[in-house]
């Protein structure tokens, strides 16, 4: 059964126009392009002309390819299918109104593929329409990927060196905000001979700069002086090259993550040598998990190595990538991407990008040159694949603090100086009478040899379950250190002196909130806040003082035992606990226990 004409063409052009270096010329001159031009301002004959334009410069394409008899191209044979399939059926393809309304927006986009544009764009409406988890973001089929290229580099003023610039710190970013140089230091960056490999060759740099130790495999260099402008860069940060044949067989004894950046949206077909070996250098054999072979994370660059842009891994590449940086927005393939971490980048996409194509993109955090997307339902993230190499600090007991409290300190002001968010954040687990746990999180206030201060509402539920059950735990997490503190003991009220001095260092509407809050309550909706806040704002706007309300003061926390817990490599952290054994001298002593972990 013959092949749809709204199919066969997206496939074959491609082909056609890579194969044959398909070059502009014969369209910008010929019938082809005068019944674009005709079509889109109303003149000539219409959708009829415009068909069999469409028709003629496909025909003739195929015709005059020297792959259409020679059997060594797998596609050989769908040629001459589909050519029997163009004599007989001609225009009708272009009958369709969706596909030709939206030549009269792009068909000035891409000189190149022309044919491809309006069969993709017909069959797929845009394409770029299917709604992302919760939020809608557009993918683009090759065509209109081309076509935004296009026009960036035309009339919109972009050069090939500027959007590679951006699309490289794009990389770089979402993968520092994935994978820190702390714990995947050591990248491998695979760059293939084309764009992709470029913007590979300046994410690389840019790795350099943000604290990570890149190496670049590039085996297939091109003599183009951006290329080597990029290659003198980086040589000049003293950043290794490396062969296919220098990588050892199992890329994790050397690396802790690698970028993909071999091939991008244009390519086609099975990969060369020596990229093919390459390509299963990243790959487990099926059953097979990739830590257990020795192969790290890998980052793709824009699409994953081999994959066909809009239908994914057709060549059964089996690369199945951690994490996808899309490139201005997602490809058709990123449905297929099943990996962990979805990003974009491509910040620099102008409006006029936007309203010509319909394309919808994510709004980007802050300044940020890049931002994540949400798994759809259909591709949930695999919860058990999700796992930190911890590495780069340790815990032992030759440099451990005998003093709990001075080893706390120290722990403390690292996260302080490592601008960890909210350090003073903690858990904090109590009890109810019954035995029932609750935990929530609170913020350390206080800390001095007495115990841990933290304050609350004296009539919430945390409040109640320490006075019926004084007894407690804490913990804090500083994740960029991996490190954790976990700390048992009594609890007992602070002193009302304690009380008042913390409250009135408060901002006064912090002091005004703890009035307005009957906390853990069950209140009819956000208006009773609302208006409590305003009254009392009014009452107090002069300034005056704000007494501390009785329901409010603080908690201590009095350590019987602290857990310091250090994340370390393969899961063999270091855990050293402190245990109070009593007071000597009137001293407090504690006993040092290494656990396993």
């Amino acid at each position: 059964m013959a092949m749809p004409i709204a199919r066969c063409l997206p496939r074959l052009l491609p082909n056609w126009n890579h194969q044959l270096h398909f070059s502009r010329a014969p369209v910008k001159n010929g019938s082809c392009w005068k019944s674009i031009k005709n079509f889109r301002f109303g003149v000539g004959q219409g959708e009829a002309e415009l068909g069999r334009a469409f028709t003629s410069q496909a025909l003739q394409s195929i015709q005059a390819s020297p792959l259409f008899d020679n059997s060594r191209y797998p596609f050989a044979e769908a040629n001459r299918t589909n050519l029997q399939f163009l004599k007989h059926q001609g225009s009708p393809f272009c009958k369709r109104a969706s596909a030709l309304s939206n030549y009269r927006r792009c068909a000035t986009a891409s000189s190149t593929g022309i044919a491809e544009q309006a069969s993709s764009q017909g069959e797929n409406q845009m394409a770029s329409s299917t709604p992302h988890n919760d939020e809608s973001i557009s993918y683009l089929s090759q065509a209109e990927a081309s076509a935004i290229d296009e026009l960036l580099m035309g009339e919109l003023g972009f050069s090939i060196d500027q959007l590679m610039e951006l699309a490289g710190l794009s990389v770089a970013s979402a993968v520092s905000e994935v994978y820190e140089a702390n714990h995947y230091r050591r990248v491998l960056i695979i760059c293939g001979p084309g764009n992709n490999g470029g913007d590979g060759l300046v994410a690389a740099r840019h790795l350099c700069h943000f604290g990570y130790k890149p190496t670049i495999c590039y085996p297939k260099r091109t003599n183009k002086p951006l290329y080597q402008g990029l290659v003198t860069q980086l040589e000049s940060l003293k950043i290794p090259f490396v062969l296919p044949e220098e990588l050892p067989s199992k890329l994790k004894d050397q690396f802790d993550l690698v970028i993909d950046a071999m091939f991008g949206f244009s390519f086609h077909g099975i990969p060369r040598p020596p990229f093919d070996s390459l390509l299963r250098k990243l790959v487990a054999p099926n059953g097979k998990k990739a830590e257990e072979v020795g192969v790290p994370p890998i980052v793709s660059v824009d699409i994953p190595s081999g994959w066909h842009v809009e239908n994914g891994d057709t060549e059964g590449t089996c690369l199945r990538p951690d994490m996808l940086v899309s490139l201005t927005a997602p490809k058709l393939c990123a449905k297929m991407f099943k990996g962990a971490h979805h990003y974009v980048g491509g910040r620099f996409v102008p409006p006029a990008i936007v309203e010509k194509f319909s394309v919808r993109l994510p709004s980007y955090p802050g300044h940020s040159m890049c931002v994540r997307i949400s798994p759809t339902e259909s591709q949930p993230v695999d919860i058990a694949a999700l796992r930190l190499n911890y590495v780069g600090f340790e815990l032992l007991e030759e440099s451990a603090k005998k003093d709990p409290f001075e080893q706390f300190k120290t722990w403390f002001d690292e996260a302080v100086s490592r601008k960890v968010s909210e350090p003073n954040a903690m858990t904090l687990a109590t009890a109810s009478e019954n035995g029932q746990p609750s935990a929530r999180l609170v913020l350390l206030k206080a800390l001095d040899e007495r115990g841990f201060v933290w304050y609350t509402n004296y009539d919430s539920r945390k409040a109640a379950e320490l006075k019926a059950n004084p007894k407690a735990c804490l913990v804090f997490f500083w994740e960029p250190l991996h490190r954790s503190v976990r700390i048992e003991g009594s609890v007992e009220m602070v002193s009302s002196e304690e009380s008042d001095s913390y409250f009135h260092s408060r901002p006064r509407g912090s002091q005004i909130g703890a009035l307005v809050s009957a906390q853990s309550s069950v209140i009819p909706g956000r208006h009773v806040l609302d208006k409590a806040n305003e009254e009392l704002n009014a009452e107090y706007a002069d300034g005056k003082f704000i007494p501390r309300p009785a329901h409010w003061g603080g908690f201590r926390l009095i350590p019987e035992m602290i857990e310091f817990w250090q994340g370390r490599e393969s899961r063999l952290h270091d855990r050293l606990r402190y245990t109070r054994e009593g007071d000597s001298n009137g001293q407090k002593t504690w006993k040092i226990d290494r656990l396993s972990p």
